[in-house]
């Protein structure tokens, strides 16, 4: 998990690692939260695979700011 503060809200890219069996194309899902005065705003589905951890957290994270930026 991966967390940064953005525009007063705290962001976090999640990696969630997939079993072989399901795997086709990735090996990490990815998913974001926003959390704000340590309160949930909003959170993602899942939002792709990945085939690293740190790509499905960034992946997370960019989910993440760009929806601060549409929504507050």
């Amino acid at each position: 998990m991966d967390r940064e503060t953005y525009k007063g809200c705290v962001l976090w890219g999640h990696a969630i690692a997939q079993q072989e069996e399901l795997l086709e194309q990735g090996r990490f899902a990815s998913s974001g939260t926003i959390t704000r005065e340590q309160k949930l705003v909003e959170a993602s589905g899942v939002l792709g695979l990945f085939q690293t951890m740190e790509e499905a957290e960034q992946a997370g994270l960019a989910w993440a700011r760009a929806w601060v930026d549409a929504h507050l």
